[in-house]
């Protein structure tokens, strides 16, 4: 088992995940977000991997290898969503997210587990 503050974080990112993943289904305003993005027909896959990975990280707990592949799943979809917030020219606050997430599974996936 992980120390505790890095346990924290694992269900920090595995919650927000699973969050955001499940929204990508059900919410209005994420299909037109999908949309600007550029990405609106892989809405349904992306919120499916994010699903899955967010499960990833939970089964981290007990199989590290599992965590760790989740971890860094997750981090490069969030390299390329940073990619995706320049390309279509967001602020930084609008990227804010994505990199705060990019940095938090690739701390998780070298470190945490």
């Amino acid at each position: 088992m992980p120390p505790l503050a890095n346990v924290f974080l694992i269900l920090c990112s595995a919650i927000s995940f699973l969050g955001y993943g499940a929204a990508c289904f059900f919410s209005g305003s994420l299909k037109r977000e999908f949309g600007r993005y550029g990405f609106g027909p892989q809405r349904a896959l992306i919120g499916g991997l994010q699903l899955c990975a967010a499960l990833g990280l939970l089964a981290g707990l007990s199989q590290p290898w599992m965590g760790r592949a989740a971890a860094a799943g997750l981090a490069l979809m969030m390299l390329v969503a940073v990619g995706v917030r320049i390309k279509i020219q967001d602020t930084l606050l609008q990227a804010t997210p994505a990199l705060f997430y990019l940095v938090l599974n690739t701390y998780l996936c070298l470190a945490a587990f």
